[in-house]
């Protein structure tokens, strides 16, 4: 689906006029950093050492979720209980301890160019995450020049209900202090895609995982892109094209 066929079919389906986007809320894992294989493996050696059977590949579906959520279906999986507390506290220590001693994640391909895009419109970047990973979100300023100021960020510590319920976004807008309909959603993962669309965002699926064609769009994906450097040309396409397309819906 082209671009512009895309934003008309929202246009209709909010019964809306025009979408001016005041904020495009990105996710993290995936989308600004090619972090997801250490997300994985960090994943996988926790369950090997609590004894928790897991494949390593399992760990793509849950992205998106908070830690405590992914600690419960494996425990609720293996053990036939909910998770505790405790459990969740010290098995994500454990994780993260276990993420943080890989080689350092790369920034994803063209997401710089992509948050770079949003800048140059004069529009706002907010981070809406399902992790609490410190040693990415530490790296933020640095990595992409501070347009992720630290009041629009929402991470695992912000939501009671993480993605694929709206709420992250939903933070997230508030924080940009926009309606959903003002909003650009980007996230490369079926919940949080599922996340985005159901806040009511213009939601940009990147493909940027092991995932078959066309599953962020069954997600709720407004649009599928392959790359981050494809999304940093349909950020910049909906700047420039949004007014002609609002026009002509």
């Amino acid at each position: 689906m082209k671009l512009e066929e895309s934003i008309t079919k929202y246009l209709e389906r909010n019964r809306i006029d025009r979408l001016a986007p005041k904020a495009v809320l990105f996710d993290m894992d995936g989308v600004l950093y090619d972090s997801m294989p250490r997300h994985a493996k960090a994943w996988k050696g926790v369950c090997d050492e609590a004894g928790i059977e897991a494949d390593a590949d399992e760990f793509f579906a849950y992205e998106g979720r908070t830690g405590a959520s992914t600690i419960d279906i494996l425990i609720r999986r293996q053990f036939g209980r909910g998770a505790t507390e405790e459990e969740c506290r010290s098995l994500y220590k454990r994780k993260t301890e276990l993420f943080a001693e890989q080689p350092k994640a790369p920034v994803m391909h063209g997401a710089q160019g992509a948050v770079g895009a949003v800048a140059r419109a004069g529009a706002v970047s907010v981070l809406v995450t399902g992790s609490g990973q410190g040693s990415l979100l530490e790296r933020l300023d640095d990595d992409f020049g501070g347009a992720f100021a630290k009041d629009r960020r929402v991470t695992a510590y912000d939501v009671r209900r993480g993605k694929p319920d709206p709420e992250p976004y939903l933070v997230g807008l508030a924080k940009a202090g926009a309606m959903p309909t003002e909003g650009v959603g980007v996230d490369n993962a079926p919940l949080g895609v599922e996340s985005a669309s159901r806040a009511g965002l213009f939601t940009i699926g990147v493909r940027t995982g092991p995932l078959k064609p066309g599953s962020l769009l069954e997600a709720g994906a407004d649009i599928e892109l392959e790359s981050m450097e494809e999304c940093e040309r349909a950020l910049e396409r909906i700047f420039r094209l949004a007014p002609e397309a609002q026009t002509n819906a």
